[in-house]
């Protein structure tokens, strides 16, 4: 830990390094001094010091907030892992309580898991944890991972569509198929002598009426991009920012809609839906958790995070990697 990217931390100050670390995490001398304990003309002054040392104006003024040069980002990851190395090093050996906690986390995800993680993982927390809340809360639009460095998020749900960042660690949650809801008594289904388990025909799926769930409005989603490629295109109707949503359309219109297959089996008999099979592949799909590597070694986010992999995992086995 005497090195971070060539940076000899030997003729360093540890409360410095402290202040450094504050400060890429909340881009703000007033928050970063709440932080540390220190005054906000403290902080400006420690990174005075730290700017002269490194060579490297390391933040810059935007607006209200102060942001970091792309050396100061270089250093963050490294620069966390050898703080909490040190700080576990100075403490000994320290076993977490979940007893005795008083901590609170929040789970970046979509509503879904206000029914698939949520109601489960109340109950382990009043029988283990009575002092630990958990916050579900909506990701941010078109940047679910932002949520992890700048809206105080400790770990998100999403599914992978891209290799994640470098700074980012992650593990499989569970995979899932999407399946079709409709109201029970459907009219067109029962005209086709559909029943619920059923595949519906192609050309019926595309011209039904369709709910579709898009946070961001958006009237094409991965079901249509394998319509595309048949060269077929559905009904979109209308979209909806949840899955709750979805649900609430289908079961008082002649929309359908398409659902996580855990999410659909529990939903449809509490709220008269019938299951239906597509005639395109819709999955399986693999949920990760994502978290930033500085909570890597935390021994509370650790606990934590498996807690929620442990009430997950059962929806859909995956391999672990």
């Amino acid at each position: 830990m005497k090195y971070i990217l060539g940076m000899n931390l030997s003729g360093f100050d540890l409360n410095l390094l402290r202040v450094l670390d504050a400060l890429l995490r909340d881009e703000s001398t007033v928050k970063a001094g709440e932080r540390v304990g220190l005054s906000q003309p403290a902080v400006s002054s420690s990174l005075n010091r730290l700017r002269a040392s490194l060579g490297d104006p390391l933040f810059v003024r935007k607006g209200q907030r102060i942001v970091p040069t792309d050396y100061a980002k270089s250093l963050e990851v490294p620069l966390r892992q050898a703080l909490d190395g040190l700080e576990a090093l100075l403490a000994g050996p320290r076993k977490f309580d979940p007893s005795a906690a008083q901590q609170s986390f929040k789970i970046s995800g979509s509503d879904s898991y206000a029914e698939l993680l949520m109601p489960a993982l109340a109950r382990h927390l009043m029988a283990e944890a009575p002092g630990v809340k958990a916050q579900l809360v909506e990701p941010v639009a078109r940047d679910h991972i932002a949520t992890l460095e700048k809206f105080g998020v400790d770990m998100v749900l999403l599914p992978k569509a891209q290799q994640f960042p470098a700074w980012l660690d992650s593990a499989p949650a569970f995979e899932s198929r999407f399946v079709i809801v409709a109201r029970q008594g459907h009219p067109r289904l029962l005209r086709n002598r559909m029943t619920p388990g059923d595949t519906i025909p192609m050309d019926l799926f595309c011209d039904l009426g369709h709910a579709v769930f898009s946070p961001e409005g958006n009237l094409k989603a991965m079901t249509d991009a394998a319509l595309a490629q048949m060269g077929r295109e559905r009904n979109v109707v209308v979209t909806l920012s949840t899955m709750g949503g979805v649900c609430s359309v289908v079961i008082d219109s002649d929309l359908v809609g398409i659902l996580p297959e855990p999410l659909a089996q529990r939903m449809a008999p509490r709220l008269g839906l019938d299951i239906y099979r597509a005639p395109v592949p819709l999955g399986p799909g693999r949920i990760f958790l994502i978290w930033h590597k500085r909570n890597a070694a935390n021994a509370a986010h650790t606990w934590f995070r498996n807690l929620v992999l442990d009430v997950l995992r059962p929806l859909g086995r995956v391999e672990q990697s």
